[in-house]
């Protein structure tokens, strides 16, 4: 059974609500990973996985989500400035339609149009040099994009 959720609001109810969530924010090259504390909070950037190929890469995040308890996954789906969906935003619908045939953990989808951008603004600020910045960006910005959704999903349960 497919666990994939559009809406926000959809993913919510699925939820463990004390359980730890995966942000992933999914690159050509690489997988950015973050992680979410149990009470579903606070978001951390974890690591970046080089990709591969699909089963190589899905076999790391299993080991993650199993090592962390994953209850969810929230993926940073790359929408146009437009709102449109190009050929990553369906890249993206694959890969979680793919990882959705491994885990029966529900998926859902975070817009992330400027996740990169925050990130690497972040990291400026921080006086990151160039070379530590290529290397933690993916990861960081799956944070953004977790951390985006975690604000959401606590608001989405203050007001129910």
């Amino acid at each position: 059974m497919i666990h994939i959720f559009e809406a926000i609001e959809d993913l919510a109810a699925a939820l463990p609500r004390t359980q730890a969530l995966m942000g992933l924010d999914l690159g050509t090259k690489t997988i950015g990973v973050a992680v979410s504390d149990s009470f579903q909070s606070v978001a951390t950037p974890l690591e970046t996985v080089k990709r591969k190929k699909f089963g190589v890469d899905a076999a790391r995040l299993l080991v993650v989500i199993d090592k962390r308890s994953i209850g969810g996954i929230i993926l940073g789906l790359p929408r146009n400035m437009d709102g449109s969906e190009g050929p990553r935003a369906q890249s993206t619908r694959a890969f979680a339609r793919n990882l959705a045939q491994l885990t029966a953990i529900p998926i859902g989808f975070w817009d992330e149009r400027l996740s990169t951008v925050a990130a690497e603004k972040a990291l400026l600020e921080a006086d990151t040099t160039r070379k530590r910045r290529s290397e933690v960006i993916d990861h960081v910005a799956a944070s953004y994009i977790l951390q985006g959704a975690l604000d959401r999903l606590g608001h989405l349960r203050a007001a129910s």
